[in-house]
Protein backbone atom coordinates (compact mmCIF):
# COMPACT_ATOMS: atom_id res chain seq x y z
CA UNK A 1 0.00 0.00 0.00
CA UNK A 2 2.41 2.80 1.16
CA UNK A 3 6.21 2.97 1.94
CA UNK A 4 7.00 4.83 5.46
CA UNK A 5 10.88 5.95 5.16
CA UNK A 6 12.96 7.01 7.96
CA UNK A 7 15.90 8.76 6.85
CA UNK A 8 18.40 8.45 9.15
CA UNK A 9 16.24 7.65 12.61
CA UNK A 10 17.92 7.45 15.49
CA UNK A 11 15.82 6.62 18.37
CA UNK A 12 15.72 2.61 18.22
CA UNK A 13 12.34 2.31 20.03
CA UNK A 14 10.70 4.97 17.45
CA UNK A 15 11.82 2.42 14.49
CA UNK A 16 10.65 -0.56 17.01
CA UNK A 17 6.49 1.35 17.19
CA UNK A 18 7.07 2.02 13.37
CA UNK A 19 7.67 -1.81 12.56
CA UNK A 20 4.29 -2.48 14.73
CA UNK A 21 2.22 0.37 12.56
CA UNK A 22 3.37 -0.86 9.49
CA UNK A 23 2.66 -4.35 10.31
CA UNK A 24 -1.07 -3.02 11.64
CA UNK A 25 -1.57 -0.86 8.90
CA UNK A 26 -0.15 -3.05 5.79
CA UNK A 27 3.16 -0.49 4.97
CA UNK A 28 6.46 -1.67 4.05
CA UNK A 29 9.53 0.52 6.55
CA UNK A 30 12.33 1.82 4.87
CA UNK A 31 15.10 2.74 6.56
CA UNK A 32 17.87 5.41 5.29
CA UNK A 33 21.32 4.77 6.64
CA UNK A 34 23.33 5.79 9.05
CA UNK A 35 20.98 4.34 11.49
CA UNK A 36 21.40 5.69 15.26
CA UNK A 37 21.23 2.05 16.29
CA UNK A 38 21.71 -1.61 15.76
CA UNK A 39 18.51 -3.62 14.46
CA UNK A 40 19.50 -6.03 16.71
CA UNK A 41 19.35 -3.27 19.42
CA UNK A 42 17.10 -4.78 22.74
CA UNK A 43 15.25 -1.52 22.80
CA UNK A 44 13.81 -1.84 19.34
CA UNK A 45 12.82 -5.46 19.90
CA UNK A 46 10.56 -4.44 22.91
CA UNK A 47 9.38 -1.52 21.52
CA UNK A 48 8.24 -3.41 18.59
CA UNK A 49 7.36 -6.52 20.58
CA UNK A 50 7.36 -9.60 18.03
CA UNK A 51 5.83 -7.46 15.23
CA UNK A 52 10.32 -7.23 13.96
CA UNK A 53 9.27 -10.76 12.70
CA UNK A 54 6.21 -9.79 10.28
CA UNK A 55 7.41 -6.52 9.31
CA UNK A 56 8.82 -5.63 5.74
CA UNK A 57 11.53 -3.76 6.33
CA UNK A 58 14.78 -2.52 4.15
CA UNK A 59 17.54 -0.95 4.69
CA UNK A 60 18.97 1.17 2.22
CA UNK A 61 22.74 2.75 2.22
CA UNK A 62 21.50 6.51 1.02
CA UNK A 63 18.36 8.45 0.08
CA UNK A 64 19.86 8.02 -4.32
CA UNK A 65 19.75 3.94 -3.18
CA UNK A 66 16.04 3.72 -2.00
CA UNK A 67 14.87 5.66 -4.91
CA UNK A 68 16.59 3.36 -7.22
CA UNK A 69 15.77 0.03 -5.32
CA UNK A 70 11.78 1.44 -4.27
CA UNK A 71 10.90 3.79 -7.46
CA UNK A 72 8.40 5.18 -5.16
CA UNK A 73 5.70 6.99 -7.75
CA UNK A 74 5.66 10.11 -5.33
CA UNK A 75 7.23 11.00 -2.39
CA UNK A 76 5.72 13.58 0.34
CA UNK A 77 8.56 14.65 3.27
CA UNK A 78 7.25 15.75 5.97
CA UNK A 79 8.90 19.12 7.51
CA UNK A 80 7.56 21.69 9.74
CA UNK A 81 8.72 24.00 7.33
CA UNK A 82 5.96 22.87 4.57
CA UNK A 83 3.51 25.33 3.66
CA UNK A 84 0.42 22.32 2.83
CA UNK A 85 -0.73 20.48 4.87
CA UNK A 86 -1.01 16.67 4.92
CA UNK A 87 -4.35 16.24 5.16
CA UNK A 88 -4.85 18.34 1.50
CA UNK A 89 -3.01 15.42 -0.47
CA UNK A 90 -4.89 12.52 -2.08
CA UNK A 91 -2.10 9.73 -1.35
CA UNK A 92 -2.62 6.88 -4.07
CA UNK A 93 -0.89 3.53 -3.24
CA UNK A 94 2.62 3.45 -3.73
CA UNK A 95 3.04 6.49 -2.19
CA UNK A 96 6.20 7.14 -0.24
CA UNK A 97 5.82 9.31 3.38
CA UNK A 98 9.73 10.25 3.93
CA UNK A 99 10.33 11.53 7.75
CA UNK A 100 13.78 12.54 8.70
CA UNK A 101 15.97 12.13 11.71
CA UNK A 102 14.43 12.60 15.02
CA UNK A 103 17.04 15.76 16.30
CA UNK A 104 17.27 17.78 12.88
CA UNK A 105 14.41 16.76 10.72
CA UNK A 106 15.22 15.97 6.69
CA UNK A 107 18.55 17.44 5.24
CA UNK A 108 18.33 20.41 2.72
CA UNK A 109 19.51 17.94 -0.17
CA UNK A 110 16.73 15.62 0.69
CA UNK A 111 14.50 18.60 0.83
CA UNK A 112 15.34 19.77 -2.58
CA UNK A 113 15.85 16.42 -3.88
CA UNK A 114 14.23 16.67 -7.54
CA UNK A 115 12.13 13.28 -6.95
CA UNK A 116 10.09 14.61 -3.99
CA UNK A 117 6.73 15.30 -4.98
CA UNK A 118 5.76 17.72 -2.43
CA UNK A 119 6.51 18.81 1.20
CA UNK A 120 3.86 18.87 4.22
CA UNK A 121 3.64 19.19 7.03
CA UNK A 122 1.50 18.08 10.59
CA UNK A 123 -0.04 21.59 12.20
CA UNK A 124 0.88 21.86 16.03
CA UNK A 125 0.14 25.03 18.10
CA UNK A 126 2.21 28.12 18.15
CA UNK A 127 3.91 26.85 21.05
CA UNK A 128 4.79 23.51 19.71
CA UNK A 129 8.06 22.32 18.35
CA UNK A 130 7.31 18.68 17.15
CA UNK A 131 6.00 15.65 17.65
CA UNK A 132 7.58 12.10 18.54
CA UNK A 133 8.68 10.23 15.15
CA UNK A 134 6.33 8.00 15.70
CA UNK A 135 3.38 9.54 16.68
CA UNK A 136 4.03 11.41 13.05
CA UNK A 137 4.39 8.79 10.96
CA UNK A 138 1.09 7.08 12.80
CA UNK A 139 -1.00 10.21 11.61
CA UNK A 140 0.11 10.38 8.11
CA UNK A 141 -0.01 6.77 7.62
CA UNK A 142 -3.64 6.69 9.27
CA UNK A 143 -4.77 9.45 6.79
CA UNK A 144 -3.59 7.98 3.79
CA UNK A 145 -5.38 4.57 4.46
CA UNK A 146 -8.49 6.41 5.81
CA UNK A 147 -8.48 8.33 2.07
CA UNK A 148 -8.65 3.88 1.20
CA UNK A 149 -11.37 3.34 3.44
CA UNK A 150 -9.02 1.18 5.49
CA UNK A 151 -8.65 -1.08 2.38
CA UNK A 152 -7.42 -4.74 3.97
CA UNK A 153 -8.17 -3.78 7.41
CA UNK A 154 -9.73 -6.89 9.31
CA UNK A 155 -13.64 -6.54 9.83
CA UNK A 156 -15.16 -6.80 13.23
CA UNK A 157 -17.14 -10.47 13.79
Amino acid sequence: MFDVVLHTPEIAPNTGNLMRLTVNAGCRLHLIEPLGFSLDEARLRRAGLDYRDYAEVEVHGSFDGFLVTVRPRRIFAFTPKAARRYTDVAYEEGDALLFGRESAGLPAAVLGHGAITDRVRIPVVARGRSLNLANAAAIAVYEAWRQHDFSGAEEPS
